[in-house]
């Protein structure tokens, strides 16, 4: 799973437990990794709602990891975690096909999940990160393909809110953009993995050319994330990508690395929604951080992995 690995043998425990939730998640397990990689101890929290168990499969070994199948919205799920040193609050669904199918538990997860992260992270005396969204600084944006607006965004907020808002506890608020990589589901709606399936089903991909957003590898997501954890900072903190790019600009780069795919640019909606763009000066000011993964190396890890889940799908006869 780990697409960058490391060649250091695993270190010592560091002392520090992470719980992590949603750490089944695309965002979560890939955390969890590099956090034991480096010699912490994690507890990872998912209800498998719409994380997948085989993300941590190859984890759950690990003499410094544990799995716990739980709801963080219900009073058990932090049961018996008695020495905590950070928190890092995952847990709110990330797929938008999963926010309208779900939308209530969505925001069940972003206002009585977070306040109940907030609430052990207060209890222990933990440092606790939060992610919010790229929705939480404006006007809500694109989230599909053609321009629906989902649940999600207004989760991002919620969860924001209650972070801020919270005291008695050592809160850093992350707003992660459009993550994307190896282990995103391509039927979840995301609009990275959607169009990376596309190209490999030699699928026409309806784009919108003023759809401008910033797309951030899931390895550079981490290392935020991990920084984030380790520091003291409020936030909220962007985590996005090198350069902001359109919809059309990432599709046509996809197709062409995929070898197949068909990018047809329609006209912008009457109302386009705003495109937010991260303050990566300020991340790097205040973390240390910023991407390093150019966009062509990250969607040839992205379409290298998609080409192994996905069923044969043959050409298109072009001739």
């Amino acid at each position: 799973m780990n697409d960058r690995p490391s060649t250091k043998e695993e270190s010592s425990h560091t002392g520090n437990h992470i719980v992590v939730t949603g750490g089944v998640g695309f965002l979560g397990s890939y955390l969890c990794r590099a956090l034991l990689e480096r010699g912490d101890r994690v507890t990872a929290i998912d209800n498998l709602s719409t994380g997948r168990r085989a993300r941590v499969e190859n984890l759950t070994a690990h003499p410094h990891f544990a799995l716990r199948i739980a709801d963080v919205t219900t009073p058990g799920a932090f049961a018996d975690l008695a020495t905590i040193t950070h928190v890092a609050h995952l847990a709110c669904p990330g797929s938008p096909k999963a926010t309208v199918r779900r939308p209530i538990d969505t925001l069940r997860a972003a206002s009585t999940g977070t306040l109940a992260a907030l609430d052990l992270a207060a209890s222990r005396g933990a440092r606790i990160v939060v992610a919010s969204g790229p929705d939480s600084n404006g006007d809500p944006r694109n989230t599909g393909l053609a321009g629906d607006c989902h649940v999600h965004a207004l989760c991002a907020r919620i969860a924001e809110v209650i972070a801020r808002h919270y005291g008695g506890a050592d809160v850093g608020i992350v707003r992660p953009f459009e993550v994307y990589g190896p282990h995103q589901w391509p039927g979840d709606g995301r609009i990275a993995a959607t169009i990376c399936s596309a190209a490999l089903r030699d699928q026409t991909l309806q784009v919108i050319d003023s759809d401008v957003r910033s797309f951030v590898y899931i390895a550079d997501t981490v290392d935020a994330l991990v920084a984030m954890l380790d520091s003291t900072t409020t936030g909220p903190v962007d985590i996005g990508g090198p350069a902001a790019v359109t919809t059309a600009e990432f599709a046509h780069t996809a197709t062409a690395l995929a070898g197949s795919g068909w990018v047809e640019v329609a006209p912008a909606d009457l109302i386009v929604p705003t495109a937010h763009s991260p303050n990566l000066d300020r991340t790097h000011a205040v973390l240390g951080w910023r991407p390093s993964t150019p966009l062509d190396n990250g969607l040839r890890h992205t379409l290298d992995w998609m080409r192994t889940i996905l069923p044969p799908y043959p050409p298109w006869d072009r001739g």
